[in-house]
Parts: structure tokens; C-alpha cells; sequence
């Protein structure tokens, strides 16, 4: 059972939806971003999502895009988000960690040193956008052998036809996009949502998290209370990227989560 299977199992024996947050390493700078990440647990946050910034992002909005590329101009670099997680694990060793981001880096490191480096680290589980399951063998498979949950995004525009194609490998949890479309595009719309997620658990037994569109509590509510729980990732780096201080991001990231849990 991994860190991520743990807190599912607790939060579902609270009865209790599960948020998650995104932020970007790196962004606007180690130090910072550093202490970001290691308030989130007592701001609330479930499971934390540590975006490794790329130079080419294609499935996220100019938030994101700009978050990665504050953090690669201050020098973040792959070592270094494995080097925050480390960090973090120094005084957290149950808030599960998924690294989020593209496989270029991963396989400029070397899929097997990479993993390994995520096990050493505490990486609980990888997002990795830009590799479809026809390609599991590549990543997904060593991922899960490894020990690492692989969570797979499931969209709008996934049919009855492929969705079983993209759960077959699929571990932790299942990241549904709620929206057609790029990160913090448009709103997520409960009404629109709570069949999806209902399709998607028609076919497995994952918990289902629900992201992309979310800005509010009372959004983060409305869409936790017709799933397994909801992520937020552009609203919080905005709240960065605006120049607040680490507190008041924390606060609105508390904000958010007692939103979800109040689901």
C-alpha cells in the first residue's frame, strides 16, 4: 500500500473527501516554493502535487506555463524538485507526493535512475501528461513495479470506447479534467461533472479526483461532494505569482481545502 492508498483509506473511514493541491517547484524560487510545500499538510491539503517545470507544457494555461518558467530562470531543475521532496520528508513522512509533469526530463535522467531517485526521495506517484498507455511499457509499468502509483487523466472527450484503455494501468487515483480544454481555462460545473465521474467509476474501483477550473470554496464544495475529492493547482500558483506572501497563499490553500472537506 502506498502513501497515496493510505490517505484514501483514512479519509474514506472519516468519511471525508480528499483535496489535493499543485504547485509549481521552483516557483518563483526554491527557498520559497520550499516552504510552500511544507506548509500545505497543516493548510489542509490531502495529497500534494509537485509540478517539475518543463519548457514546453502543452496541457497547461499560461498560469502554469509562466509558473515553470519563473522556476527554470531561477534555476530549478529536476535534481532539485527531488531535492524538495527530500526536504519535505525530513518532517512529513504520510502526506503522499505525486510528481506531475512531462517525460522528456525523466528521460534525459534515465527511466530506472529516476525511479529509483523517486523511491529514495519519498515520490509516491507520477502524473505524466504526455505519455498515452499505448506507451506504458516505457514509464507506467516500471513506475508501478517500482512501487510508484501511475495516475492516468481521464477528459470530456474520453469514450466509453477508451476509457477502459486508460484505467488498465491506472493506480492511486484517477485525475478527471473537468474541462475540455487547458488548465485554468474555464469553471467546473458540478452538474456537468457528477455523471462523468459516475461513468468513470462504473468501471473501477479507484477513487476519482476531480481538477482544472476550481478558484473557490465554494467551487472546491460543489465539485468534492460529486467525487472522491478535487485539486486545485492555477488558483494557488496565482496566488504566488501575484507577489503574496507564503501565509496568505496558505490561507487561501486552507481556504479551498476546508471547502472540499466540507463536502
Amino acid at each position: 500500500m502506498t502513501r497515496i492508498d493510505a490517505k484514501f483509506a483514512a479519509l474514506n473511514a472519516e468519511g471525508k473527501k480528499a483535496f489535493v493541491a499543485y504547485i509549481m517547484a521552483g516557483d518563483p524560487d526554491y527557498d520559497t516554493s520550499l516552504e510552500v510545500l511544507k506548509g500545505l499538510p497543516a493548510a489542509g491539503v490531502d495529497i500534494i502535487e509537485l509540478g517539475q517545470p518543463f519548457t514546453d507544457p502543452m496541457a497547461d494555461g499560461p498560469t502554469i506555463q509562466l509558473a515553470g518558467q519563473r522556476a527554470l530562470e531561477a534555476g530549478q531543475t529536476l535534481q532539485k524538485t527531488l531535492d524538495m521532496a527530500a526536504e519535505f520528508r525530513k518532517t512529513d513522512d504520510t502526506t503522499p507526493i505525486v510528481m506531475m509533469g512531462y517525460y522528456n526530463p525523466i528521460f534525459n535522467r534515465g527511466v530506472d535512475q529516476f525511479l529509483a531517485d523517486c523511491k529514495e526521495v519519498g515520490i509516491d506517484g507520477l502524473i505524466v501528461v504526455d505519455l498515452p498507455p499505448e506507451e506504458d511499457d516505457e514509464l507506467c509499468i516500471p513506475a508501478q513495479k517500482a512501487g510508484l502509483n501511475f495516475i492516468r487523466l481521464a477528459t470530456p472527450t474520453t469514450d466509453d470506447a477508451r476509457l477502459p484503455t486508460v484505467l488498465q494501468n491506472t493506480s492511486g487515483f484517477v485525475y478527471y479534467v473537468s474541462i475540455t480544454g487547458i488548465t485554468g481555462a474555464a469553471a467546473a460545473e458540478a452538474t456537468d461533472v457528477a455523471p462523468e465521474v459516475a461513468r468513470i467509476k462504473a468501471q473501477t474501483d479507484l477513487p476519482v479526483i476531480v481538477g482544472f477550473g476550481i478558484r473557490s470554496p465554494e467551487t472546491s464544495q460543489s465539485i468534492a461532494s460529486v467525487a472522491d475529492g478535487c485539486v486545485v493547482g492555477s488558483a494557488i500558483v496565482g496566488e504566488l505569482a501575484s507577489g503574496k506572501p507564503v501565509s496568505e497563499v496558505l490561507a487561501f490553500v486552507k481556504s479551498l481545502a476546508d471547502g472540499a472537506h466540507r463536502a
